[in-house]
This record gives structure tokens, C-alpha cells and sequence, in this order.
């Protein structure tokens, strides 16, 4: 069968918020973009569907309406629950960020993304599993090929290649795509793993995201042991609530515990007025793994570049990667955008080369206090002197909220602000 093949300025392998940002602003730039779904939208992905003010920046910035009439759910903070305490936390106010957070499910909300960037002028192919780089004699990527599947998800026989100068990898933490090309992991990055499911409640509704920062587990002896990482509830204003957790892989316990049986455990513990129960799940507990620190490096090489998980951008400190998928997409546009304006390839490619340390700049020093963070806490005595001693302070809470949420001025502000930024600065990038 013969191979079809289509061309543009730049491919874009995978439509998950990254990728579908990125062909948004391309797009918008002037660029000729193909966008490559392996699914059909809409589909799930596991994720808190909870969106900080951070990630409403960037929903700002790419031009998507939020109205609460269009099933936008806004929160107006952060409720914390553990050690006995609970503490309500408004999202601080400052200049770079909304005041507000958002819920909406990934099904919808990578649907909209996507939309918006075909809007825009992308050109989206779903049903379009890529399978392998094309490769010139130099070793540089000049395209991908890819398998057509049918409504069912089953490989129809087709093949196709996708060709451009420059293919973004936006293809989630397995990224084949940058495998394919010797992109291999880091293994002195933390890793997190995040399960959840979706009940029927009446706490659909809420003004909090909330989160417990107390998850039990046993060790092998069967004494109980603080986990890192925290469980969340987050109503999603259709009569259900989006209920998992989060756990880093700085803990001894990691790999060795069933996730979803800790969170069955920690369900049962809620009250019953909640209707968190096996009768009121949605769905099935899912499980994803979340790639945290630039756990993929370089961002860019051989024609190849790296946003959102694909190239490890999950903050450690709290597990939140929509909002640096679309950071990344933004700054990965603006240097992609002024590559295609230099008149050759040897002038485009000097550009293109400066995405790495444009990334590590932007977020290269915070990256890296966040593993050291999630490194502290990896330690169970640590982590319950946290809760213990770190809740009932709501002003040291308030400023840990700014940081694990990267919600600082970054300009100015309070004497606290200043310190964050300083921090960021002086500590080596990621």
C-alpha cells in the first residue's frame, strides 16, 4: 500500500495542552502547523482536572474564554486538611496571575484546547498514532510516520508521513518520539505517581480545591508510614467530585505500595454524607505517572523539540504539569516563531538551539529547589514534623502555598516575594 504524505512548517505529535498550545500560538504566528492525535477527541486522561491561577495565566494569554456559564468552575483557593487542622488558603494576590483557579475535566478541556489551535489555523489529524521519526543522513528529524486507525482504535492498514524542518514532541511522559530519537529519562529527577477516580457527591461544589497531606501506608513489618504526597478532592460542578492523590518516588515505600488501595483506604475514612463509596464511582481508579524536574533533556537537538511531560515540565513540589505544558508551548512558540523568520536553516537552527536555556531560565532554578524538596520528603519523620508543626502557622502557610504553587511576584512585592525570586535565581537551573 502506498504511503500518503503530507508537509508543513512544523509537526506537533500529540494534542494534549502542550501540544495543542503550541500549534495555537504557531499557528497564530503565521505558520503552517499539523497537529497529530494518536485518539479522537473527546477522551480521558488522568489528572485532578484542578487548575491553579498559574495555569488560568496561560489559558489567558492563548485567548480561551472561561466563562462560569460555559462549565468553568472557579476556586478561590487552596483548603488544606491534616496533622488535625484544616486551613483555608486564598490564592495570593499578585500581578502575574489571576486571582482565581479553575475545574474542568480533561475531557473537556483538552476537547477545548484543541479546537482553539484548529481555530487558530492548525490543521489537526486525529486517530493518527505516529510510530517513528523520519531521519536524514545527518541524523536530524525531517518528519514522523504514523498509523491510521479507525473509530474503534484499531490500526486500519494505513500508514502516513507527516514532514517538517521541526517536530515538537507533545506526546506525554512516554514520549516515544523522543525515545525514538535517544531521549532517554533521567533517573536523578523525582518521579510521582497520581491515581484517581470520579464519585457522585454533594460536595460537586465547591469555592476550595482541597487537599489531605496525610496518606498512611505499611512497610513491610507493618508499621505505618507517612507517604509523600498529598490526596485531593476537587468538585467538578456536575454533581461529582474528582478524588485521587499524588505520592513522589523519594519515599523507601514507592513502587512497593498498592496506590490504589491507599486510596480506597483513605476514602473510607471520609464521612458518609460525602458518598465517596463504590456505588457512587464513576469510573475505575486510573493511574498515571508524572515526570517532574526536566526529566528529559536536551529540549532541543537534531530538529526535535520537547514540551509539557514529554520533556519532564511537572512541578515537584506539588505534581501540577497543565500549566508548564502551556508555559512550555508559549516560550517553545516564541523561539520557534523567530526561527522561521531567518532566511536559512543554518540561521534558523542558531535559534532554535536557545530553547534549552530559554526553558532553564524560566523554570531551571525552581525545578531544582523542587527536588530538593521532594527529596526532604521522602523521609516519613520529615514529612510528619511538616504537618505537625508547619499547619497551625497560617502565615508560613500562606508562604509555602506561593511556592509550591509558584505563585510569587516576580516583580517586587512583599519582602517574601523578593526572597522566592532571589532563591529561584541563585539556585542552579534543573
Amino acid at each position: 500500500m502506498e504511503t500518503k504524505a503530507e508537509s508543513a512548517d512544523v509537526v506537533v505529535v500529540g494534542a494534549g495542552p502542550g501540544g495543542s498550545s503550541v500549534a495555537a500560538y504557531l499557528a497564530s504566528a503565521g505558520l503552517d502547523v499539523l497537529l497529530l492525535e494518536k485518539t479522537a477527541f473527546p477522551r480521558e486522561k488522568v489528572c485532578g482536572d484542578g487548575l491553579t491561577p498559574r495555569a488560568v495565566r496561560e489559558l489567558v494569554a492563548l485567548g480561551v474564554p472561561t466563562p462560569e456559564s460555559e462549565g468553568w468552575i472557579r476556586n478561590r483557593g487552596l483548603r488544606i486538611v491534616g496533622g488535625g487542622h484544616i486551613l483555608e488558603l486564598d490564592w495570593p494576590d499578585v500581578t502575574e496571575f489571576p486571582p482565581y483557579g479553575l475545574v474542568r475535566t480533561r475531557s473537556d478541556f483538552d476537547d477545548i484546547l484543541a479546537r482553539h489551535a484548529v481555530a487558530r489555523g492548525a490543521r489537526l489529524r486525529e486517530r493518527t498514532n505516529v510510530t517513528a521519526p523520519i531521519l536524514d543522513d545527518g541524523g536530524r528529524i525531517v518528519g514522523v510516520t504514523a498509523k491510521i486507525l479507525d473509530d474503534a482504535g484499531r490500526a486500519t492498514g494505513e500508514t502516513r508521513e507527516f514532514r517538517a524542518p521541526l517536530v515538537v514532541a507533545a506526546d506525554g511522559n512516554s514520549s516515544r518520539i523522543s525515545l525514538s530519537m535517544g531521549r532517554q529519562k533521567r533517573d536523578d529527577r523525582p518521579m510521582g505517581v497520581a491515581v484517581r477516580t470520579y464519585y457522585t457527591s454533594p460536595r460537586t461544589n465547591d469555592d476550595y480545591l482541597e487537599s489531605w497531606l496525610e496518606l498512611w501506608s505499611e512497610n513491610e513489618a507493618g508499621e505505618r508510614i507517612l507517604l509523600p504526597g498529598y490526596g485531593w478532592i476537587f468538585g467538578v460542578g456536575d454533581g461529582t467530585s474528582n478524588v485521587g492523590l499524588g505520592i513522589l518516588n523519594t519515599s523507601d515505600a514507592f513502587g512497593k505500595v498498592d496506590y490504589k488501595d491507599v486510596m480506597r483506604r483513605w476514602v473510607a475514612t471520609m464521612p458518609q454524607e460525602w458518598t465517596y463509596s463504590d456505588e457512587t464511582m464513576t469510573q475505575p481508579i486510573r493511574g498515571a505517572a508524572l515526570p517532574m524536574g526536566f526529566n528529559r533533556q536536551p529540549h532541543y537537538d537534531r530538529g526535535l523539540l520537547l514540551v509539557g511531560d514529554a520533556g519532564g515540565m511537572v512541578n515537584p513540589f506539588n505534581g501540577e504539569g497543565i500549566a508548564y505544558a502551556m508555559e512550555s508551548a508559549r516560550l517553545a512558540a516564541e523561539v520557534t516563531a523567530r526561527a522561521f523568520s531567518r532566511p536559512d536553516a543554518a540561521g534558523r537552527e542558531r535559534v532554535l538551539a536557545t530553547y534549552p536555556a530559554v526553558m532553564k531560565d524560566a523554570l531551571g532554578g525552581y525545578f531544582t529547589l523542587g527536588r530538593h524538596f521532594a527529596a526532604l520528603i521522602g523521609h516519613p519523620e520529615i514529612m510528619r514534623l511538616a504537618v505537625k508543626y508547619g499547619l497551625p502557622r497560617t502565615t508560613l502557610m500562606r508562604l509555602l502555598l506561593k511556592v509550591m504553587a509558584n505563585l510569587g511576584e516576580p516583580r517586587g512585592g512583599s519582602a517574601a516575594d523578593r526572597a522566592i525570586a532571589a532563591l529561584n535565581r541563585l539556585t542552579p537551573s534543573a
